[in-house]
């Protein structure tokens, strides 16, 4: 363990340094090249960290790969060449060989494989950061999906974060401040522990497929006890089709996807008080009929009556336009400071007519919304640049971090599966204004 534990350090650490030597180089190089050839030389030297960054990770398995995966997701918070490669991480990671898997499996359910499967893929369909699924069949013929965390993947989770975020920040790719990066590495920190506990996992599955039990076309796969533990977890075999092939199907179908996507997370957060966090899109399958089959239950956050009574009156003063409750709503969320510092109302509502556009609420965009030809994520980059001297009256919130990262992961999905539809009956139902 020792051994595995100082490999991976000087791993990490060689692409650190790695890193920092080029930062140096390519800022000497261009100490007296004009504005456009130092922009040039900083966007090759970022395409460049970003593919080491890439490549070291993706080897890697385990809380590096998972932090590169959740960066990817923070689209805006790192340069594009950045971002574009850390979203490769995304894919597929590479396999783990199945001895070590087997080894895992036999020594988490004490038992030889052969006796746990009457049948067991050794190539998995699926690799992870921290883990990899294998389809398998139970002796009773049940078909099943067993993810097997990597060995020794909790041991290593504080110290590779501790690792990526100096490599980052000797990048100089961390464009947030010091209090963002404490807080999104905590978050960050915080969701791996909770990833690693694959009995918390099956406990989560158990919940929300008893709360989803009655939506038709959200499919929950069922937890086989018998086959799993902390570090192993065994799921009745659910199969669907990637986010990209759905983003083919005709519109009146992925109309029916993202409805059920909405109610996925509106209905949990307003009905259940807890929800799915990890709108990954690697974490949902999609069939032609408009189902949608939900995975990892890992990450999941619960929320207060009070909390949630909180959110539900910021969307209705928001969508009313009332600016003044608005105001008072972000600082009881610990949004904005408080502070007797005027902020004026047409700050709010720009920021209201372009983030309530994607829901089809009037006045800001009636009738049908066309996710695939978005320009709400570049209108939001444009209006933060206009709006920096009032930045300093917020700042990032414990409560709202999941929540943000959650609306803002089912925009994605919604863009990139293309889709055109009016979202505003969806709001009134669970807003009920």
């Amino acid at each position: 363990m020792a051994k595995t534990s100082g490999k991976r350090f000087m791993k990490l650490a060689g692409m650190t340094a790695s890193i920092a030597g080029k930062a140096a180089k390519n800022s000497f190089k261009h100490l007296s090249s004009d504005e456009e050839k130092r922009l040039q030389a900083r966007s090759e030297l970022m395409q460049d960290v970003g593919i080491q960054i890439a490549e070291t990770l993706g080897e890697m398995k385990g809380a590096v790969m998972k932090v590169g995966q959740i960066a990817s997701q923070y689209k805006d918070v790192f340069p594009p060449e950045v971002a574009t490669a850390l979203e490769k991480l995304q894919k597929d990671a590479p396999p783990m060989p199945y001895t070590q898997i087997r080894a895992q499996i036999e020594r988490e359910l004490k038992a030889p494989v052969a006796e746990l499967f009457s049948e067991f893929e050794e190539t998995p369909f699926a690799a992870a950061s921290i883990g990899q699924v294998h389809k398998a069949v139970l002796p009773s013929g049940q078909r099943v999906v067993v993810k097997v965390q990597y060995p020794n993947v909790d041991e290593n989770c504080d110290s590779d974060l501790k690792q990526v975020r100096m490599a980052l920040k000797i990048a100089g790719v961390l464009n947030m401040s010091k209090q963002l990066q404490e807080q999104l590495f905590h978050e960050i920190r915080q969701s791996l522990h909770d990833e690693l506990d694959y009995i918390k996992e099956a406990h989560n599955l158990r919940v929300f497929g008893a709360f989803h039990a009655e939506d038709t076309g959200i499919i929950i796969p069922k937890v086989i006890s018998s086959h799993s533990t902390k570090r192993i977890l065994t799921l009745t075999e659910e199969m669907g089709e990637t986010l990209s092939v759905a983003a083919t199907w005709d519109n009146d179908i992925k109309q029916k996807i993202a409805k059920r996507l909405f109610h996925f997370t509106a209905g949990q957060l307003f009905e259940l008080y807890r929800m799915h966090c990890d709108p990954h899109p690697g974490n949902f399958a999609f069939r032609e009929n408009g189902s949608v089959i939900a995975y990892d239950f890992g990450g999941i956050r619960s929320y207060s009556d009070s909390e949630v009574q909180l959110f539900k009156r910021f969307a209705q003063h928001a969508i009313k336009g009332d600016v003044t409750a608005l105001e008072q709503d972000l600082i009881a969320l610990d949004i904005r400071r408080d502070d007797d510092k005027h902020i004026p109302g047409e700050f709010y509502a720009k920021w209201l007519s372009i983030g309530l556009k994607p829901l089809s609420i009037s006045p800001y965009h009636k009738g049908a919304f066309d996710f695939g030809n978005s320009q709400v994520h570049h209108e939001v980059i444009t209006q933060m640049r206009t709006s920096l001297k009032y930045f300093g009256q917020f700042q990032p919130s414990a409560m709202t971090m999941m929540l943000d990262r959650t609306v803002s992961g089912q925009y994605w999905n919604l863009v990139n599966l293309g889709v055109i539809i009016d979202l505003s009956p969806l709001v009134d139902d669970y807003i009920k204004l």
